[in-house]
């Protein structure tokens, strides 16, 4: 414990940030570290709890509570306290391989289980796990660690998000030889063209994956195995192949109109902007973009809010965000007790910015869209919405939305993004591999493990549980990283 009394001493202190209308200028990361005695102070305010949920990583009621990584957090904080921020960087990679990731895009679940949230506010454990690896990049401790010995097996890792990448460089690390193919011209999956600039600048990516191919790890990309290159010749070359391909089949909106033109899935809004930044600034107008136009984005998650800031980014005329559900409270209901994962009412970076911009929160709650509506032209140019409301349903006693009669309402729109989650994944790929899927069509392995129905072909991620979080799918990729060593090797000391 670094100080018996710093939960008692010092406030919570986060790091600061930019001011909605300075940050829209450009699609850069926008706050601002502490001070190294600052950060020290919050990490003081780790108390070293006799069971600290933090890094529990369990299921409850149907929600992570803790890291799903079983990050030593108490043990790095007091490291971070004590000033020894090498001893700290060793405890943080034994069981995180991208710490710079999940420090930017994780919700921060250890922070939602934090005991001193109990009774007041948790520690910064978040951007504390930031502080650790961007002064390991600073310092120079980050280095490539080459494997001594290889064991003459090779992997194939098919897809380079979060999970592909752990499950490469932990696989890489044990000293086998991995190919990473990926579909898109860049590596880094739902990292790269997923999640925008202002969350996780590319160069953090880049960073890794240079890192990953000093290590060994052999990246081929524009490779689309299923489409452009074979899985046979994959099963062929190979000794074991990780399916890590994500959940990107996008769910969509059927409604009357929904063959207007203007209409688009959040992701390809995203990629689109996220391609065309890094490959010339904006300037060719090859993106969707949101300029002038008046702007709906259904969904209300983290990638419709991701829409939001990225749309106000473009210069939209205006944006609105349509949720199906319930506003949440602003604080835990007595029947969300902690440590579960509070289901409160969350104002993201990209509501804060349309209310900025716009002068009101975006998001319309209970409502939906009931039909597209088309100019001369077929272009769309408004949608209707109707309100809902949740009734229990007699037969399951679960609560089902119902239209209101009389709700419509008619909103101009030329652009809408359907951010609405994702139903598994693609099919051709699952298909190519004679893998089979399971009813909520993720890949399907047995309970607690990864190999599938096909010998030596393995699966992890968000192909193998659905949509889920970074901090999770990492962890999936380490976990199936173990299985394919000891199927290669017949142990695993992983």
């Amino acid at each position: 414990m670094g100080k018996p009394t710093g939960f008692l001493d010092y406030e919570r202190k986060d790091r600061s940030a930019s001011e909605p209308s300075e940050r829209i200028k450009n699609y850069n990361e926008f706050h601002f570290p502490l001070s190294d005695e600052q950060r020290r102070e919050q990490a003081a305010r780790c108390m070293d709890c006799g069971v600290p949920f933090c890094q529990n990583g369990k299921m409850l009621c149907g929600m992570i509570s803790g890291c799903p990584l079983n990050n030593l957090i108490p043990e790095w904080n007091a490291l971070i306290y004590h000033d020894q921020m090498e001893q700290a960087l060793q405890r943080l990679l034994m069981t995180n391989n991208f710490p710079e990731f999940t420090s930017r895009v994780c919700p921060a679940l250890c922070e939602k289980a934090c005991t001193c949230g109990l009774n007041g506010d948790p520690v910064t454990v978040r951007e504390n796990e930031n502080a650790i690896i961007e002064n390991a990049f600073a310092e120079g401790l980050i280095t490539p660690e080459i494997p001594a010995v290889r064991s003459g097996k090779r992997i194939a890792v098919i897809g380079s998000g979060p999970s592909g990448l752990a499950a490469a460089d932990t696989l890489n690390k044990r000293g086998h030889s991995v190919t990473v193919f990926e579909r898109q011209d860049r590596p880094g999956g739902l990292l790269m063209y997923g999640i925008p600039n202002m969350k996780l600048e590319k160069h953090i990516i880049d960073r890794r994956t240079e890192l990953m191919k000093a290590e060994g790890v052999q990246f081929v990309l524009n490779a689309d195995v299923g489409g452009n290159i074979s899985a046979g010749d994959i099963l062929d070359s190979f000794d074991a192949v990780i399916l890590a391909c994500g959940s990107s089949n996008p769910r969509d909106i059927k409604a009357e109109g929904r063959d207007a033109q203007g209409i688009y899935f959040a992701v390809d809004f995203l990629r689109s902007t996220t391609k065309s930044l890094l490959d010339c600034g904006l300037q060719e107008g090859t993106y969707i973009s949101a300029k002038d136009k008046n702007v709906v984005i259904i969904g209300g998650g983290d990638t419709g809010n991701d829409c939001v800031g990225t749309a106000v980014r473009h210069g939209c005329k205006s944006v609105i965000q349509l949720e199906m559900m319930p506003k949440l409270p602003d604080e835990r209901a007595e029947n969300n007790p902690w440590p579960e994962w509070p289901r409160v009412c969350k104002t993201d970076y990209g509501q804060e910015e349309a209310a900025a911009v716009f002068g009101s929160d975006p998001r319309i709650y209970e409502t939906t869209v009931s039909e597209f509506i088309k100019d001369e032209n077929g272009a769309l140019c408004a949608i209707k919405t109707v309100k809902l409301e949740f009734v229990t349903d007699p037969e399951s006693g679960r609560k089902v939305p119902r239209e209101i009669e009389g709700s419509e309402q008619i909103i101009p729109c030329e652009l809408c993004l359907i951010a609405a989650g994702f139903l598994g994944c693609q099919n051709y790929v699952a298909e190519s591999f004679g893998v089979e899927l399971n009813e909520r069509t993720n890949v399907k392995t047995a309970p607690g493990g990864f190999e599938t129905n096909v010998p030596k072909v393995f699966a992890a991620g968000d192909m193998h549980t659905g949509q889920s979080l970074v901090v999770r799918a990492i962890r999936e990729g380490r976990d199936a990283a173990r299985e394919v060593d000891k199927y290669l090797i017949g142990y695993s000391n992983l």
